[in-house]
């Protein structure tokens, strides 16, 4: 049997054990999804979300890429984003690195010639080594260098969240999700908080905070808009 003919074996066998505990539970999954966590995670095929925290579908929205990261012109993590806290309203974002990251290490070497876009998305770790350089430089362990500067990158990762729109957003409103860092010991398998940011936006260094929309203005421009298009007949502009 080929690797892939397995895993689709082995989706087989998951579906009818499902389907044995519970013979409605895809008919009442496939309705809506309503998970009260966001996890962006690593890449990394050793820490699966669902399986390290023992979740069924449905209770966690998903986004991985290598070595957690939050980057402000990544539009495929600042989507994931959007959508969970306007949309799915989630309660808690949780960034999840590990211990022994293989993009943390890949950070702290040369860059290498043959892996220019690994080389782009590695720069922000890269930074927030340069950040941190006097406490990492003291540290002699190879690995337990690797491991702070997982640390270190997950916090970076938490602050940069509450830096989004996105985010500062949703505390000036009511239940605005709660962010955490966690980390993750591939060798005993266990979670520890590092972090955790409650919906407060003095704890955003004010050059990082977005200026309250004036939402009383934009409502009078939105009506001034449409009346303009029932003058005119034309059509609204996105608002």
């Amino acid at each position: 049997m080929e690797s892939f003919e397995k895993l689709l074996q082995q989706n087989k066998q998951w579906s009818s054990a499902k389907k044995e505990e519970d013979p409605h539970f895809f008919s009442k999954l496939s309705n809506t999804q309503k998970p009260e966590f966001l996890w962006i995670g690593c890449s990394d095929s050793r820490v699966p979300a669902e399986i390290i925290v023992n979740a069924e579908p449905g209770e966690i929205f998903i986004h991985r890429n290598i070595a957690n990261q939050v980057i402000h012109t990544d539009f495929n993590c600042l989507s994931v984003l959007q959508y969970a806290v306007n949309v799915l309203k989630v309660k808690h974002i949780i960034v999840c690195g590990h211990y022994n990251c293989g993009g943390v290490h890949a950070a702290l070497q040369k860059q290498s010639s043959n892996s220019i876009i690994t080389n782009k998305w590695l720069m922000h770790l890269k930074n927030t080594y340069r950040l941190h350089q006097h406490e990492l430089d003291i540290i002699e362990n190879k690995g337990r260098q690797v491991n702070r500067l997982v640390e270190l990158n997950i916090i970076e990762q938490v602050n940069s969240l509450a830096h989004t729109s996105i985010v500062q957003r949703a505390w000036r409103g009511e239940n605005g999700p709660i962010i955490h860092g966690w980390v993750y010991g591939l060798q005993d398998g266990l979670l520890n908080p590092l972090i955790t940011l409650s919906p407060n936006e003095d704890l955003i260094h004010p050059i990082f905070q977005y200026e309250a929309p004036d939402f009383e203005h934009l409502e009078h421009s939105k009506i001034e808009r449409v009346m303009n298009r029932d003058i005119t007949g034309d059509h609204l502009e996105a608002c």
